[in-house]
Protein backbone atom coordinates (compact mmCIF):
# COMPACT_ATOMS: atom_id res chain seq x y z
CA UNK A 1 0.00 0.00 0.00
CA UNK A 2 1.68 3.06 -0.98
CA UNK A 3 1.93 5.76 1.85
CA UNK A 4 -0.49 8.57 0.75
CA UNK A 5 -3.50 5.93 0.71
CA UNK A 6 -1.93 4.07 4.07
CA UNK A 7 -1.89 7.75 5.71
CA UNK A 8 -5.42 8.32 4.81
CA UNK A 9 -6.97 5.10 5.61
CA UNK A 10 -5.06 5.82 9.58
CA UNK A 11 -7.08 9.24 9.36
CA UNK A 12 -10.30 8.13 8.58
CA UNK A 13 -9.91 4.72 10.68
CA UNK A 14 -9.94 6.87 13.86
CA UNK A 15 -6.31 5.81 15.00
CA UNK A 16 -5.48 9.07 14.58
CA UNK A 17 -6.86 12.78 13.66
CA UNK A 18 -5.06 14.93 11.10
CA UNK A 19 -4.55 17.63 13.13
CA UNK A 20 -2.80 15.78 15.26
CA UNK A 21 -0.46 14.23 13.25
CA UNK A 22 0.47 17.50 11.32
CA UNK A 23 1.44 18.93 15.20
CA UNK A 24 3.56 16.28 15.92
CA UNK A 25 1.06 14.25 18.00
CA UNK A 26 1.63 10.22 18.29
CA UNK A 27 -0.17 7.63 18.46
CA UNK A 28 1.39 4.94 21.15
CA UNK A 29 -0.08 1.23 21.87
CA UNK A 30 -0.95 -0.49 25.23
CA UNK A 31 2.34 -2.41 24.68
CA UNK A 32 4.70 0.84 24.59
CA UNK A 33 2.83 2.60 28.38
CA UNK A 34 2.78 -1.15 29.61
CA UNK A 35 6.93 -0.83 28.86
CA UNK A 36 7.20 2.40 31.91
CA UNK A 37 5.59 -0.37 34.23
CA UNK A 38 7.95 0.77 37.84
CA UNK A 39 8.97 3.78 36.22
CA UNK A 40 7.14 6.46 38.28
CA UNK A 41 7.03 6.95 42.53
CA UNK A 42 4.32 5.55 44.51
CA UNK A 43 3.15 8.62 45.76
CA UNK A 44 3.19 10.35 42.22
CA UNK A 45 -0.86 11.74 41.89
CA UNK A 46 -2.88 10.66 38.47
CA UNK A 47 -5.26 12.79 37.35
CA UNK A 48 -8.07 10.90 34.89
CA UNK A 49 -10.25 13.61 33.07
CA UNK A 50 -13.89 12.41 32.19
CA UNK A 51 -15.33 14.38 29.23
CA UNK A 52 -19.34 14.26 28.79
CA UNK A 53 -19.90 15.80 25.43
CA UNK A 54 -22.86 17.58 24.49
CA UNK A 55 -23.51 19.99 27.37
CA UNK A 56 -24.58 17.85 30.32
CA UNK A 57 -27.37 19.76 32.00
CA UNK A 58 -26.00 20.48 35.28
CA UNK A 59 -29.50 22.00 36.91
CA UNK A 60 -31.15 18.36 36.47
CA UNK A 61 -27.58 16.72 38.22
CA UNK A 62 -26.77 18.74 41.23
CA UNK A 63 -30.33 19.87 41.57
CA UNK A 64 -31.59 22.80 43.45
CA UNK A 65 -34.75 21.35 44.29
CA UNK A 66 -36.08 23.39 47.47
CA UNK A 67 -35.71 26.53 44.89
CA UNK A 68 -39.12 27.15 43.76
CA UNK A 69 -37.42 28.91 40.29
CA UNK A 70 -36.36 26.00 39.56
CA UNK A 71 -39.67 24.07 39.66
CA UNK A 72 -41.11 27.19 37.99
CA UNK A 73 -38.28 27.11 35.28
CA UNK A 74 -39.10 23.21 34.45
CA UNK A 75 -42.52 22.62 34.81
CA UNK A 76 -42.24 19.08 32.68
CA UNK A 77 -38.80 17.83 34.06
CA UNK A 78 -37.78 19.45 37.32
CA UNK A 79 -36.75 16.65 39.66
CA UNK A 80 -38.60 17.59 43.19
CA UNK A 81 -38.17 16.19 46.75
CA UNK A 82 -39.00 13.02 46.66
CA UNK A 83 -36.92 12.19 43.58
CA UNK A 84 -33.62 13.58 44.06
CA UNK A 85 -31.02 11.92 45.90
CA UNK A 86 -30.64 14.62 48.97
CA UNK A 87 -27.38 15.71 49.57
CA UNK A 88 -28.23 18.20 52.38
CA UNK A 89 -32.05 20.43 52.58
CA UNK A 90 -31.39 22.39 49.52
CA UNK A 91 -29.52 20.14 47.41
CA UNK A 92 -29.53 16.89 45.71
CA UNK A 93 -28.20 14.32 43.10
CA UNK A 94 -29.99 13.06 39.87
CA UNK A 95 -31.25 10.04 40.64
CA UNK A 96 -29.00 7.95 38.05
CA UNK A 97 -26.09 8.98 40.68
CA UNK A 98 -26.69 6.88 43.15
CA UNK A 99 -22.96 5.69 43.63
CA UNK A 100 -22.07 9.60 43.41
CA UNK A 101 -23.95 10.05 46.56
CA UNK A 102 -22.73 7.40 48.72
CA UNK A 103 -18.90 8.67 47.74
CA UNK A 104 -20.24 12.08 48.80
CA UNK A 105 -21.55 10.47 52.00
CA UNK A 106 -18.43 8.95 52.30
CA UNK A 107 -16.22 12.36 51.74
CA UNK A 108 -14.39 11.22 48.54
CA UNK A 109 -16.85 13.23 46.60
CA UNK A 110 -16.18 17.08 45.69
CA UNK A 111 -19.08 19.40 43.79
CA UNK A 112 -18.06 22.75 42.47
CA UNK A 113 -21.36 24.65 41.36
CA UNK A 114 -21.21 27.40 39.08
CA UNK A 115 -18.09 26.84 37.02
CA UNK A 116 -17.66 28.68 34.02
CA UNK A 117 -15.66 31.11 32.04
CA UNK A 118 -16.26 34.92 31.82
CA UNK A 119 -18.35 35.91 27.99
CA UNK A 120 -19.19 32.28 27.86
CA UNK A 121 -19.85 30.58 24.12
CA UNK A 122 -22.82 28.52 23.38
CA UNK A 123 -21.30 26.50 20.82
CA UNK A 124 -20.05 22.96 21.40
CA UNK A 125 -16.51 23.47 19.69
CA UNK A 126 -15.51 26.33 20.46
CA UNK A 127 -16.65 26.15 24.71
CA UNK A 128 -14.92 22.42 24.33
CA UNK A 129 -11.76 24.15 22.66
CA UNK A 130 -11.87 26.83 25.62
CA UNK A 131 -12.22 24.23 28.32
CA UNK A 132 -9.59 22.17 26.91
CA UNK A 133 -7.17 24.82 26.05
CA UNK A 134 -7.96 26.72 29.04
CA UNK A 135 -7.82 30.10 27.20
CA UNK A 136 -11.51 31.80 27.34
CA UNK A 137 -10.10 34.66 25.02
CA UNK A 138 -8.32 32.98 22.34
CA UNK A 139 -8.17 29.51 22.37
CA UNK A 140 -5.02 28.80 20.56
CA UNK A 141 -3.45 25.20 19.76
CA UNK A 142 -2.56 23.82 23.09
CA UNK A 143 -4.21 22.22 25.54
CA UNK A 144 -3.68 22.97 29.35
CA UNK A 145 -2.34 19.20 29.98
CA UNK A 146 -0.19 19.28 26.53
CA UNK A 147 1.40 22.46 28.10
CA UNK A 148 1.90 20.99 31.25
CA UNK A 149 3.42 17.74 29.48
CA UNK A 150 6.23 20.01 27.78
CA UNK A 151 7.07 20.99 31.36
CA UNK A 152 7.02 17.76 32.59
CA UNK A 153 9.48 16.11 30.12
CA UNK A 154 7.72 16.11 26.94
CA UNK A 155 7.39 12.08 27.20
CA UNK A 156 4.01 11.67 25.39
CA UNK A 157 3.29 8.54 27.70
CA UNK A 158 2.99 10.80 30.62
CA UNK A 159 -0.32 11.92 29.20
CA UNK A 160 -2.72 9.66 27.33
CA UNK A 161 -6.10 9.50 25.90
CA UNK A 162 -7.95 6.34 25.37
CA UNK A 163 -10.47 8.59 22.94
CA UNK A 164 -10.67 7.89 19.03
CA UNK A 165 -7.94 10.60 18.19
CA UNK A 166 -5.88 12.83 20.79
CA UNK A 167 -8.42 15.86 21.89
CA UNK A 168 -6.80 19.23 21.94
CA UNK A 169 -6.42 19.28 25.64
CA UNK A 170 -3.12 16.83 25.33
CA UNK A 171 -1.67 18.86 22.40
CA UNK A 172 1.19 20.93 24.03
CA UNK A 173 3.63 23.24 22.43
CA UNK A 174 6.89 21.05 21.87
CA UNK A 175 5.46 17.67 22.43
CA UNK A 176 1.91 15.85 22.75
CA UNK A 177 0.25 13.33 24.36
CA UNK A 178 -0.16 9.17 23.48
CA UNK A 179 -3.16 8.39 21.59
CA UNK A 180 -4.44 4.84 22.14
CA UNK A 181 -7.63 4.49 20.76
CA UNK A 182 -9.85 1.50 21.95
CA UNK A 183 -13.52 1.86 19.45
CA UNK A 184 -14.02 -0.26 16.33
CA UNK A 185 -12.40 0.98 13.39
CA UNK A 186 -13.53 0.12 9.22
CA UNK A 187 -13.19 -3.51 8.32
CA UNK A 188 -11.52 -3.78 5.32
CA UNK A 189 -10.09 -6.62 3.45
CA UNK A 190 -6.22 -7.27 4.26
CA UNK A 191 -6.27 -5.04 7.16
CA UNK A 192 -3.67 -6.69 9.16
CA UNK A 193 -1.19 -5.49 6.68
CA UNK A 194 -1.52 -1.61 7.74
CA UNK A 195 0.65 -2.32 10.77
CA UNK A 196 3.04 -3.77 8.94
CA UNK A 197 6.26 -1.68 8.78
CA UNK A 198 6.58 0.70 5.39
CA UNK A 199 9.65 1.63 3.96
CA UNK A 200 10.84 5.21 4.10
CA UNK A 201 7.61 6.18 5.91
CA UNK A 202 7.59 9.41 8.20
CA UNK A 203 8.16 8.41 12.13
CA UNK A 204 4.93 9.39 13.14
CA UNK A 205 3.24 7.31 10.46
CA UNK A 206 5.09 4.50 11.70
CA UNK A 207 3.95 5.14 15.19
CA UNK A 208 0.32 5.36 14.04
CA UNK A 209 0.48 1.78 12.08
CA UNK A 210 1.94 0.61 14.92
CA UNK A 211 -0.82 1.66 16.80
CA UNK A 212 -3.58 0.07 14.39
CA UNK A 213 -1.97 -3.17 14.45
CA UNK A 214 -2.50 -3.49 18.31
CA UNK A 215 -6.07 -2.60 18.59
CA UNK A 216 -6.68 -5.90 17.22
CA UNK A 217 -5.12 -6.77 21.04
CA UNK A 218 -7.20 -4.25 22.64
CA UNK A 219 -10.58 -4.98 21.07
CA UNK A 220 -10.18 -8.32 22.57
CA UNK A 221 -9.17 -6.72 25.83
CA UNK A 222 -12.52 -4.31 25.59
CA UNK A 223 -14.77 -7.26 24.58
CA UNK A 224 -13.23 -9.46 27.55
CA UNK A 225 -14.17 -6.28 29.81
CA UNK A 226 -17.68 -6.58 27.99
CA UNK A 227 -18.38 -9.93 28.30
CA UNK A 228 -17.43 -10.25 31.97
CA UNK A 229 -20.30 -7.50 32.92
CA UNK A 230 -23.58 -8.53 33.42
CA UNK A 231 -26.11 -7.39 30.13
CA UNK A 232 -27.91 -3.85 30.94
CA UNK A 233 -31.09 -3.55 28.94
CA UNK A 234 -30.83 -0.04 28.93
CA UNK A 235 -27.22 0.70 27.81
CA UNK A 236 -27.85 1.77 24.22
CA UNK A 237 -24.77 3.54 22.96
CA UNK A 238 -26.37 4.99 20.14
CA UNK A 239 -27.30 7.37 23.04
CA UNK A 240 -23.65 8.53 23.33
CA UNK A 241 -23.27 10.39 20.16
CA UNK A 242 -19.85 12.26 19.95
CA UNK A 243 -17.55 11.65 22.37
CA UNK A 244 -15.80 8.02 23.25
CA UNK A 245 -16.55 5.21 20.56
CA UNK A 246 -15.88 2.56 23.51
CA UNK A 247 -18.11 2.09 27.05
CA UNK A 248 -16.76 3.91 30.01
CA UNK A 249 -16.30 1.56 32.07
CA UNK A 250 -14.10 -0.37 29.62
CA UNK A 251 -11.99 2.69 29.07
CA UNK A 252 -11.59 3.51 32.64
CA UNK A 253 -10.77 -0.60 33.21
CA UNK A 254 -7.86 0.32 31.31
CA UNK A 255 -6.73 3.18 33.13
CA UNK A 256 -7.03 1.04 36.25
CA UNK A 257 -4.89 -1.79 34.64
CA UNK A 258 -2.44 1.02 33.61
CA UNK A 259 -2.04 2.27 37.57
CA UNK A 260 -2.42 -1.14 38.99
CA UNK A 261 1.08 -1.57 36.55
CA UNK A 262 2.59 1.44 37.98
CA UNK A 263 3.10 2.66 34.55
CA UNK A 264 4.68 6.19 34.11
CA UNK A 265 1.65 7.91 33.01
CA UNK A 266 0.39 10.78 34.94
CA UNK A 267 -2.66 12.26 33.35
CA UNK A 268 -5.50 10.45 31.76
CA UNK A 269 -8.59 11.25 29.46
CA UNK A 270 -11.76 9.37 28.86
CA UNK A 271 -15.21 10.48 27.66
CA UNK A 272 -19.02 9.65 27.08
CA UNK A 273 -20.95 11.44 24.73
CA UNK A 274 -24.72 12.17 23.89
CA UNK A 275 -25.98 14.77 26.69
CA UNK A 276 -26.99 17.36 24.06
CA UNK A 277 -30.46 16.96 25.19
CA UNK A 278 -32.58 19.62 23.33
CA UNK A 279 -36.25 17.20 23.77
CA UNK A 280 -37.42 14.64 26.43
CA UNK A 281 -34.22 15.06 28.45
CA UNK A 282 -35.25 13.48 31.63
CA UNK A 283 -35.07 9.87 31.10
CA UNK A 284 -32.68 9.99 28.51
CA UNK A 285 -30.35 12.40 31.12
CA UNK A 286 -31.38 9.83 33.99
CA UNK A 287 -29.73 6.59 31.87
CA UNK A 288 -26.79 8.33 31.02
CA UNK A 289 -25.73 9.51 34.59
CA UNK A 290 -26.40 6.47 35.19
CA UNK A 291 -23.58 5.17 32.90
CA UNK A 292 -21.41 7.39 34.34
CA UNK A 293 -22.22 6.85 37.96
CA UNK A 294 -21.69 3.04 37.05
CA UNK A 295 -18.53 3.65 35.33
CA UNK A 296 -17.20 6.63 37.91
CA UNK A 297 -17.72 5.07 40.63
CA UNK A 298 -16.51 1.09 40.00
CA UNK A 299 -13.12 2.91 39.27
CA UNK A 300 -12.78 5.30 42.02
CA UNK A 301 -13.83 2.06 44.44
CA UNK A 302 -10.84 0.33 42.75
CA UNK A 303 -8.38 2.99 43.44
CA UNK A 304 -9.11 3.32 46.76
CA UNK A 305 -6.61 4.02 48.11
CA UNK A 306 -3.91 5.47 45.78
CA UNK A 307 -3.32 8.97 45.09
CA UNK A 308 -5.63 8.85 41.89
CA UNK A 309 -8.30 11.54 41.43
CA UNK A 310 -10.68 12.43 38.60
CA UNK A 311 -12.99 15.08 37.12
CA UNK A 312 -15.94 15.04 35.42
CA UNK A 313 -16.82 17.84 33.37
CA UNK A 314 -18.83 19.59 30.34
CA UNK A 315 -18.25 21.85 27.97
CA UNK A 316 -21.34 23.81 29.25
CA UNK A 317 -24.38 23.51 31.29
CA UNK A 318 -27.92 24.44 29.82
CA UNK A 319 -30.64 26.96 30.17
CA UNK A 320 -32.78 27.66 33.11
CA UNK A 321 -35.95 27.12 31.45
CA UNK A 322 -37.09 24.00 29.80
CA UNK A 323 -37.85 24.44 25.94
CA UNK A 324 -41.26 23.31 24.62
CA UNK A 325 -39.87 20.15 23.48
CA UNK A 326 -39.26 19.31 27.63
CA UNK A 327 -35.82 19.26 26.91
CA UNK A 328 -33.12 22.24 27.24
CA UNK A 329 -30.95 24.46 25.09
CA UNK A 330 -27.33 25.14 25.56
CA UNK A 331 -25.92 27.15 28.34
CA UNK A 332 -23.39 28.51 30.52
CA UNK A 333 -22.12 27.44 34.01
CA UNK A 334 -22.40 24.12 35.63
CA UNK A 335 -20.84 21.29 37.96
CA UNK A 336 -17.51 19.85 38.31
CA UNK A 337 -17.02 16.63 39.84
CA UNK A 338 -13.89 16.00 41.55
CA UNK A 339 -13.58 12.28 42.96
CA UNK A 340 -10.77 10.11 44.75
CA UNK A 341 -9.53 9.19 47.99
CA UNK A 342 -7.46 12.63 48.97
CA UNK A 343 -10.39 14.98 48.00
CA UNK A 344 -12.07 17.24 49.91
CA UNK A 345 -15.37 16.20 49.41
CA UNK A 346 -18.57 18.44 49.64
CA UNK A 347 -19.99 21.40 48.02
CA UNK A 348 -18.22 24.02 46.87
CA UNK A 349 -18.83 26.92 44.97
CA UNK A 350 -21.36 29.13 45.46
CA UNK A 351 -24.90 27.68 43.79
CA UNK A 352 -25.65 30.55 41.00
CA UNK A 353 -29.02 32.32 41.19
CA UNK A 354 -31.68 31.21 39.10
CA UNK A 355 -33.53 34.51 38.79
CA UNK A 356 -30.73 36.85 38.17
CA UNK A 357 -29.24 35.37 34.93
CA UNK A 358 -27.50 36.45 32.07
CA UNK A 359 -29.65 36.46 28.64
CA UNK A 360 -31.45 33.77 30.34
CA UNK A 361 -28.28 31.86 31.77
CA UNK A 362 -26.59 31.03 34.94
CA UNK A 363 -23.83 33.69 35.70
CA UNK A 364 -20.64 31.79 36.53
CA UNK A 365 -19.39 31.91 40.23
CA UNK A 366 -15.91 29.82 39.71
CA UNK A 367 -13.78 30.52 37.17
CA UNK A 368 -12.51 26.91 35.67
CA UNK A 369 -9.24 27.61 35.62
CA UNK A 370 -9.00 28.00 39.32
CA UNK A 371 -10.01 24.03 39.50
CA UNK A 372 -7.25 23.41 36.84
CA UNK A 373 -4.68 25.50 39.18
CA UNK A 374 -5.70 23.13 42.29
CA UNK A 375 -4.99 20.04 40.06
CA UNK A 376 -2.08 20.93 38.86
CA UNK A 377 -0.55 22.09 42.30
CA UNK A 378 -2.43 19.19 43.99
CA UNK A 379 -2.10 16.45 41.99
CA UNK A 380 0.34 16.84 39.34
CA UNK A 381 2.92 18.73 41.33
CA UNK A 382 3.51 21.73 38.82
CA UNK A 383 3.38 25.71 38.76
CA UNK A 384 -0.17 26.21 37.53
CA UNK A 385 1.04 29.80 36.58
CA UNK A 386 3.41 28.23 34.35
CA UNK A 387 0.50 26.09 32.56
CA UNK A 388 -2.07 28.73 32.57
CA UNK A 389 -0.57 31.82 31.20
CA UNK A 390 -0.03 33.54 34.80
CA UNK A 391 -3.61 32.77 36.33
CA UNK A 392 -3.37 33.41 39.98
CA UNK A 393 -6.28 31.87 41.23
CA UNK A 394 -6.83 28.66 43.02
CA UNK A 395 -9.43 25.71 44.26
CA UNK A 396 -8.03 23.24 45.90
CA UNK A 397 -10.11 20.17 46.37
CA UNK A 398 -7.43 17.81 46.74
CA UNK A 399 -4.33 17.06 49.27
CA UNK A 400 -3.55 17.87 53.24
Amino acid sequence: MDALTRRRFLLASGVVGAGALAAGATAYTLADLFDTAGDRPADAGTLVLVTLYGGNDGLNTVVPYADASYQDARPGIAYDAGEVLRLDDATGLNPGLKGFQRLFTDGRLAIVRGVGYPKPDRSHFRSMDIWQTADPVRPGTTGWLGRWLDTAGGDPRLAVSFEPALPPLLAGANSAGAAVPTGARRQVKGVTGLGLPAAGEPPLQARAARCFADLERVEAMITQVRDAQPEDPDDDDSATGTGGRTDLAAQLDLVAQCVEAGVATRAFSVSLGGFDTHADEKQLQEILLAKVDKAVTGFVDRMAGRPVTVVVYSEFGRRVRANAGDGTDHGTASNVFVLGTGVRGGLHGEQPSLTDLDDGDLKHTVDFRDVYAGLLTDVLAADPAEVLGGWTGRLSLTGS
